[in-house]
């Protein structure tokens, strides 16, 4: 079936009737079949529903209007974003993460500063998605938000910008009291090179959470760290494995062949998943010495670890 865009403005004054009718329940429907016109020029009468006394027709309001982009259905969805109602203030969110247009973002710079710490949050995550660059003060001072849940977003605003002057100000975050925030800054650290980051990536190796150092392990694999691989060497002995699956893929990655031995031995681990990422990283070091470890594994029972020990062979030899 090929549907027609929708061009009959009697059908949109319709609609338009029925966001007036008393039942909630109709308003609601016509909300949605607005919605599936895809037509921009639903959007005012969607925004309207925005302040239905229903707060159903209001949920669908901010659901409908995710499927729009531009300033006017972020304007609409920055009212939604202060409803009372949690669910609708929810889905508003949800709908300005859709959001693509960097003109969308004019509305939301003014609620990174809103007295509710929902609506920072909502504001901000719909901010990183935008890469507006005047969005980086904004972001800067909301990572010393006393709400967790806003710093995380807020840490997500400047790391999608990759601006190397905020770099002291994600790496302060590296330090926050929140694990999630201190996750989220290491993360954001990927896009800089500078000699800074590579020392708060080291230097989270060590921290008390083990998703913090998960994924600085990870992030160091795309650093240059030269004779600072022992730091990640030692994280081979990390309790939890999938620290230990980040750090095998880094030395890999770094092609660090004083880690050998010690990726080696990560292939009599039981986790499949290790194995793998320990034959995968021993390919890509591609030392001799490695061999008699990866021939030990060529009738492991898990055939992706099968797959990647033949592959290591083949580089090697």
């Amino acid at each position: 079936m090929v549907f027609e865009p929708f061009e009959d403005e009697s059908d949109f004054e319709v609609l338009a009737d029925k966001l007036s009718d008393p039942d909630p329940a109709v308003r609601r429907v016509a909300v949605m079949d607005l919605a599936d016109t895809a037509d921009p020029e639903a959007i005012p009468m969607i925004a309207s529903a925005i302040a239905d006394e229903s707060a159903e027709v209001r949920l669908q309001a901010a659901i409908a209007l995710g499927e729009f982009d531009g300033l006017e259905a972020a304007t609409a969805l920055c009212r939604a974003l202060q409803d009372s109602e949690s669910k609708v203030a929810q889905a508003a969110t949800d709908s300005l993460s859709e959001l693509k247009d960097p003109d969308a973002a004019d509305p939301l710079l003014a609620l990174t500063s809103h007295e509710n710490p929902k609506v920072r949050e909502g504001a901000l995550l719909g901010l990183k998605q935008l890469r507006r660059p005047d969005a980086l003060a904004n972001g800067i001072e909301a990572m010393k938000d006393p709400v967790a849940a806003v710093r995380i977003q807020a840490v997500g605003v400047v790391g999608y910008l990759k601006a190397e002057e905020a770099l002291p100000a994600l790496i302060a975050c590296c330090r926050d009291e929140d694990p999630d925030v201190r996750r989220t800054s290491v993360g954001a650290l990927a896009f800089s090179k500078s000699s800074h980051a590579k020392d708060a990536l080291l230097t989270a190796l060590n921290d008390e959470d083990w998703a913090v150092r998960e994924i600085a392990a990870e992030v160091l694999g795309k650093f240059a760290i030269g004779t600072s691989t022992d730091p990640l060497i030692a994280l081979l002995d990390d309790p939890y494995w999938q620290v230990r699956v980040k750090a095998v893929r880094s030395l890999g990655k770094q092609r660090v062949v004083a880690a050998v031995a010690r990726i080696g031995a990560q292939l009599g681990e039981p986790v499949s998943n290790l194995r793998k990422e320990a034959a995968a990283a021993l390919g890509e070091i591609a030392d001799r010495s490695a061999l008699s470890y990866l021939e030990n594994l060529v009738n492991d029972p898990d055939p992706d670890v099968r797959k990647n020990v033949r592959w290591a062979l083949t580089q090697i030899e």
